[in-house]
C-alpha cells in the first residue's frame, strides 16, 4: 500500500473509513463466551468494522465530493494551475511506480498531539505522544490522481485487479482528524465522536493508535506492570462499544518486515488482532482485493481472503451499560497472515480453525452474576455517568509467567475491588488461568483460550511489547448484545446475560439516526510498574473528581495464610482479612478504603 505522490498539500481528509467492529476488528462477530468487533470510509463515510475482531467499524468512502479534485474546493485554483498540478501528480506517480511501490500524500498527514505518564516507584513524567488513525478508515485512491481506489464495499478493477498491482497502484492519504473522524485531542484526553457529518459526507466510529515518533507505534511491556487511564463513557449508550486495548503489532507497522509497506505506523498500517480480520484492505505492505467479497448486509463493508492475526488484550470494552475485560492469547502471538477459512475469528465458517483464541476469557461483571456494580446511576457500585479511573494489574509469578489480572476502578475518591463472580463454582474477582478454565465450564463455553496457551502464552504477548488502541464503534454483526444485553437472544442459563439492554437494542442504523453525536473521552493514560500510576509525585491527573491513592495490589496467597504477600491488602473501611504484611514489608494505609503492603 501506498500513500500517493505530493501535487499539494491539502488541508481537509477524505472520510474514507470506518468503525470498529466485533473485537473489532472488521465486520462483528460474535463469541460463545466472549465478545465481538467492526471498520473504512469514503466521501460519505458509513461504518463498516474496528478490527474483528475486537471490533470497530469501516467506514468506506462512497462518492466524495472532492474524489475528482487533487486539491481541496476550499482552496479556490485557477484552471491552469489545476492542470499543471495534476500533470507534476501523474508524473510523479509514475516515476513511483517504476520502484515498485507508490506513495501519496494529497492530504497532509498532521498526527494530533497527545500527552500520557510513564511512572516509576518514585514518580510519574510526562511524555508527549500523538495519535494516527487506522489506514483502514482512510482515503484510498489512485496514486495518479484522485479517483477512488476502493468505493462502497468494492474495489474498482478497472485499476486493479490483483493484490501486488492494486498496492503500487492505489494508496491511502492524510487525515483530518477532527473535521473529518470527530478525533480531538486536548492535553492528555482523546474524544472521540461516534458520527462526524463533515462538508465531505458522514463517518461513523473510528479507530486510533498511540504513537512514540512519526514512524513508531509506542510499544507498551504491560507484564508486572499496570496501566491506567480516565474515561467518561456517560454518552454511550446500548450498542455503542468505546474499547481501549492492546494488540501484538509491529512497531513500524510492518514496514521494515513487508517492503511493499511504504506507509508504515505514520498512516495506521499493520493492524491485526484475534479475530485475523479479513475485512482490511491492505495486509502485509499488499492489497486484500484477490477474493473480496462485498458484504450483503453492510454498505460499506466486505471480506477478502487475507487475514491479519495476532493476539489482543482488551483492557475495556465498555459503555454506559456494561463492561468487560479479555485477555485473547495466539499460538503465534506476532502479527502473521491467514487464508481463508484457516484464518477462524469471525470471517470464515469455522470459527476455532485458526491458531489465536477469537473468544477469549472475559469478566464482566454483569455476566457473572452482579448486576448492580457498573450502570447508570448512584444505585451502582460503579456509576457510569460519571468519570471513572480503570486500573489493570498484569501480575507475573516467580517464574515470571502472567498468573493473574486485576481490575480496580477508582471514582470519588475511593478505590473500588472489581466484583466477585457470584457464579456457581466460580468465585473470584480477576482474571487466573484456574477461574478461566471454571468459567468456560460453568458457561459451557469451548476452552479454546486453554488451547492457545491461556495466560502464559498471553503473557509472552504483554511483556514483548503491544500497541495501544483507542476506539469508538457500533457492531453490524450482533448489535454489540455480547456486551449489553443477552447472546445469543435465545440462550439461558449462567453466562447467557451480559447487560440489562433489550436484545433488540444496538441496531448501528438506529444508532446512527438517534445518537449521532454519542462522545467518549479517555484522558490520563498511565503505566509503570505496580502501585506506580497513582504515586504522589510527577505528573499529575486532571481534577476528576478521582483520588490519586495508590490503587489496591495484588494479593497472591503467601505461605502463612494469616499474613498478607507484597502489595496484597491489609487494610481498609470494611476489611475483614489479615492486617499482618510478611516481612519486611508494612501495612501502609492509602485512603480510608484501603491499606496495602509495601
Amino acid at each position: 500500500m501506498g500513500i500517493c505522490p505530493d501535487s499539494r498539500a491539502r488541508r481537509e481528509a477524505h472520510p474514507l473509513s470506518a468503525t470498529r467492529a466485533w473485537q473489532m476488528k472488521a465486520g462483528v462477530m460474535l463469541e460463545p463466551g466472549g465478545g465481538c468487533r467492526p471498520r473504512p470510509p469514503r466521501w460519505t463515510c458509513i461504518k463498516p468494522w474496528r478490527a474483528p475482531s475486537s471490533a470497530l467499524t469501516d467506514l468506506r468512502c462512497t462518492s466524495h465530493p472532492r474524489l475528482h479534485s487533487s486539491v481541496s474546493p476550499d482552496l479556490p485554483w485557477p484552471a491552469h494551475s489545476l492542470k499543471m498540478l495534476r500533470k507534476i501528480a501523474t508524473l510523479a506517480a509514475l516515476v513511483t511506480a517504476v520502484r515498485g511501490q507508490a506513495v501519496c500524500s494529497l492530504t497532509a498527514e498532521t498526527h494530533p498531539n497527545l500527552q500520557w505518564s510513564k511512572c516509576t516507584s518514585g514518580g510519574c513524567s510526562n511524555v508527549a505522544g500523538s495519535v494516527t488513525i487506522d489506514a483502514n478508515w482512510r482515503w484510498t485512491h489512485a496514486v495518479s490522481g484522485s479517483t477512488n481506489c476502493y468505493t462502497g464495499n468494492k474495489w474498482d478493477s478497472s485499476i486493479c485487479s490483483t493484490n501486488a498491482d492494486c498496492a503500487a497502484k492505489c494508496c491511502v492519504d492524510g487525515a483530518s482528524y477532527a473535521s473529518t473522524y470527530g478525533a480531538v485531542t486536548s492535553g492528555n484526553a482523546l474524544s472521540l465522536k461516534f458520527v462526524t457529518q463533515g462538508g465531505s459526507g458522514k463517518n461513523v466510529g473510528s479507530r486510533l493508535y498511540l504513537m512514540e515518533s512519526e514512524s513508531k507505534y509506542q510499544m507498551f511491556n504491560l507484564l508486572g506492570n499496570e496501566f491506567t487511564f480516565d474515561v467518561d463513557a456517560a454518552q454511550l449508550g446500548c450498542g455503542l462499544n468505546g474499547a481501549v486495548y492492546f494488540v501484538s503489532m509491529d512497531a513500524d507497522g510492518g514496514a521494515s518486515k513487508y517492503p511493499g509497506n511504504k506507509a508504515g505506523a505514520k498512516y495506521g498500517t499493520g493492524y491485526c488482532d484475534s479475530q485475523c480480520p479479513r475485512d482490511l484492505k491492505y495486509i502485509n505492505g499488499a492489497a486484500n482485493i484477490e477474493g473480496w467479497k462485498p458484504s450483503d448486509g453492510d454498505a460499506n463493508s466486505g471480506v477478502g481472503t487475507v487475514g491479519s492475526c495476532c493476539a489482543e488484550m482488551d483492557i475495556w470494552e465498555a459503555n454506559s451499560m456494561s463492561t468487560a475485560y479479555t485477555p485473547h492469547p495466539c499460538a503465534n502471538n506476532a502479527q502473521h497472515s491467514c487464508s481463508g477459512d484457516a484464518c477462524g475469528g469471525t470471517y470464515s465458517q469455522t470459527r476455532y480453525a485458526g491458531d489465536c483464541d477469537p473468544d477469549g476469557c472475559d469478566f464482566n461483571s454483569y455476566r457473572q452474576g452482579n448486576t448492580s456494580f457498573y450502570g447508570r446511576g448512584a444505585s451502582n457500585t460503579v456509576d457510569s455517568t460519571k468519570k471513572v479511573t480503570v486500573v489493570t494489574q498484569f501480575i507475573k509469578n516467580s517464574a515470571g509467567q502472567l498468573s493473574e489480572i486485576k481490575r480496580f476502578y477508582v471514582q470519588g475518591g475511593k478505590v473500588i475491588p472489581n466484583s466477585q463472580s457470584t457464579v456457581a463454582g466460580l468465585p473470584g474477582n480477576s482474571i487466573t488461568q484456574d477461574w478461566c478454565d471454571k468459567q468456560k465450564v460453568a458457561f459451557g463455553d469451548p476452552n479454546v483460550h486453554k488451547e492457545k496457551g491461556g495466560l502464559v502464552q498471553m503473557g509472552k504477548a504483554l511483556e514483548k511489547g503491544m500497541v495501544l488502541v483507542l476506539s469508538l464503534w457500533a457492531d453490524h454483526n450482533s448489535n454489540m448484545l455480547w456486551l449489553d444485553s443477552t447472546y445469543p437472544v435465545d440462550r439461558t442459563g449462567p453466562g447467557a446475560a451480559r447487560g440489562s439492554c433489550s436484545t433488540t437494542s444496538g441496531k448501528p442504523a438506529d444508532l446512527e439516526r438517534d445518537v449521532p453525536g454519542s462522545t467518549v473521552i479517555y484522558s490520563n493514560i498511565k503505566f509503570g510498574p505496580i502501585g506506580s500510576t497513582f504515586s504522589s509525585g510527577g505528573a499529575q491527573p486532571e481534577p476528576s473528581g478521582t483520588a490519586t491513592t495508590n490503587p489496591p495490589q495484588p494479593t497472591n496467597t503467601g505461605t502463612n495464610p494469616g499474613t498478607v504477600p507484597r502489595y496484597g491488602q491489609c487494610g481498609g473501611n470494611d476489611w475483614n482479612g489479615p492486617t499482618v504484611c510478611v516481612s519486611p514489608y508494612t501495612c501502609t494505609k492509602a485512603n480510608n478504603w484501603y491499606s496495602q503492603c509495601l
